[in-house]
């Protein structure tokens, strides 16, 4: 078996039903054993991402905690990955998309909570945590430490793969499809914009991101109401037909999907499994940037995290989905391959039938600031892991000179066997992050429970309470 092949092969275990039943199995586990109370505080949750408390311990305030967090988060997959999963899982493929991210609710919180309650304090006075953190500190023995250097080691080589390189690539090859520019030129902006911001550390990283991830939201939000209002008369047919696909037993065909045949099974699969991939609940990457936040409750900053799933899934890509479902794009095929248009052609194709030459060009923008707030994200997830491993600053500082500059050979080369490798990575940290849940999900039980009972009660009443800081 070549390295290609072992790739896929781990590839598809690792991506695969077994792994998917996990998280989404770990999220039912958390959302029950808290209660339900992740879904019952989602607003005020949403709440608390404006408030401002920046007097606690920390480097950034909870909201640009969160921007780092989205910038990683929000991506391609939002684009590319909700086009893909229609067309191989079908319309209902969005429905299971949702119902992944109502549990995935649970995990992003359960895992934020543990990264604030477990986080420390490095040479330079800067905050680290994260899983590893978790695992060290709250599990507290051998195997912790293990699993701790295991998820650091996945994390830094995924980061340059799947947080990098892939992100590179997606920008160049947009800009060079629709507008023919050059991707080393594209490169050479990409590398020059990632240096300027990443030197400067998480303070310019949570600064940044909290300009460019609500922006380019809104635009991306803007946009797509805009066509999902013109193709109207579509909306109602296209969500019956998603619903009807989602739970059906026998493969269906018909209505918004054209030519698409997929079974319920079929919608699960590619529905979670690009739910789980777009909004990270689960993989362990987003509490790292919830660990950096100014904050007077762990509890506090897993709600404000957990939000990021909410924005990530259940908007940004609930827009996609109904962008391509009222479009009737749905089920078009290349009359030069004879193959169902996907990924990007279609999100294009289906922003066109209003905007016309016009939609290429705001999927492009899309996906540049998309791809873009991304590679900052995960630099910051790559440079905690590495952290974790290597103490010496000048390794970190290395880390964010020799990450900036890779985002060049992302951007001007293919290279299937690096990605696939760091997509395999990417998934990998799934294992040792929900053993950690598991394991500690008294910890979190604990700590939800009691926010509840001496804060969130009492703010929910209009008293105003500042908490003391709740760290290990």
């Amino acid at each position: 078996m070549d390295v290609s092949a072992l790739l896929q092969a781990v590839n598809d275990f690792v991506w695969g039903p077994v792994m998917l039943a996990c998280l989404v199995g770990t999220g039912i586990f958390l959302t029950i054993r808290l209660k339900f109370l992740p879904w019952r505080n989602l607003w005020y949750a949403i709440q608390m991402v404006f408030s401002k408390r920046d007097k606690h311990a920390g480097d950034i305030s909870p909201f640009q905690s969160l921007m780092t967090a989205l910038s990683a988060t929000i991506g391609t997959g939002n684009i590319v990955g909700v086009a893909t999963a229609m067309v191989l899982g079908g319309p209902g493929a969005l429905v299971w998309m949702w119902i992944a991210a109502a549990f995935g609710l649970s995990t992003k919180y359960g895992e934020s909570v543990l990264a604030v309650k477990y986080r420390e304090t490095n040479s330079v006075g800067e905050m680290a945590g994260g899983p590893m953190y978790a695992m060290k500190n709250g599990i507290n023995n051998g195997f912790g430490r293990l699993l701790a250097v295991l998820f650091s080691v996945f994390a830094v080589l995924a980061s340059f793969g799947i947080g990098n390189m892939t992100q590179a690539n997606s920008i160049s090859a947009a800009l060079n499809s629709s507008y023919a520019i050059p991707t080393w030129a594209v490169g050479a902006v990409i590398t020059i914009a990632a240096l300027s911001v990443l030197v400067r550390g998480i303070r310019r990283i949570g600064l940044v991101s909290s300009i460019i991830v609500p922006t380019m939201a809104v635009f991306y939000l803007i946009a797509s109401v805009i066509v999902i209002a013109v193709n109207f008369d579509a909306v109602p047919a296209g969500v019956e037909q998603m619903f009807a696909m989602a739970f059906s037993t026998q493969s269906v065909a018909g209505g918004i999907g054209g030519s698409i045949v997929a079974s319920m099974l079929t919608a699960m699969r590619w529905g979670v499994a690009r739910g789980v991939f777009s909004n990270e609940a689960g993989l362990g990457s987003a509490p790292i940037a919830a660990a950096a936040a100014r904050t007077d409750h762990a509890s506090r900053q897993g709600y404000v995290n957990m939000t990021g799933t909410f924005f990530d899934t259940m908007i940004i890509c609930m827009l996609t989905g109904l962008v391509i479902a009222s479009s009737g794009m749905l089920g078009t095929v290349d009359p030069e391959t004879g193959k169902l248009v996907s990924g990007v052609q279609l999100t294009i194709l289906a922003f066109s039938t209003v905007f016309g030459e016009y939609g290429k060009l705001i999927v492009s923008i899309a996906i540049a600031l998309f791809a873009f707030s991304t590679i900052l994200g995960w630099e910051y997830y790559g440079e905690k892991a590495l952290e974790y491993l290597v103490k010496a600053r000048p390794v970190i500082l290395g880390y964010r000179v020799l990450f900036s500059l890779i985002t060049f050979v992302g951007a001007t080369t293919t290279l299937e066997v690096v990605w696939n490798f760091s997509d395999t990575m990417n998934g990998l940290m799934i294992i040792p992050n929900l053993i950690c849940l598991i394991w500690l999900n008294k910890d979190i039980a604990d700590e939800c429970f009691e926010y509840e009972r001496e804060v969130v009660i009492k703010e929910k009443h209009g008293e105003q309470v500042d908490y003391v800081q709740k760290t290990a």
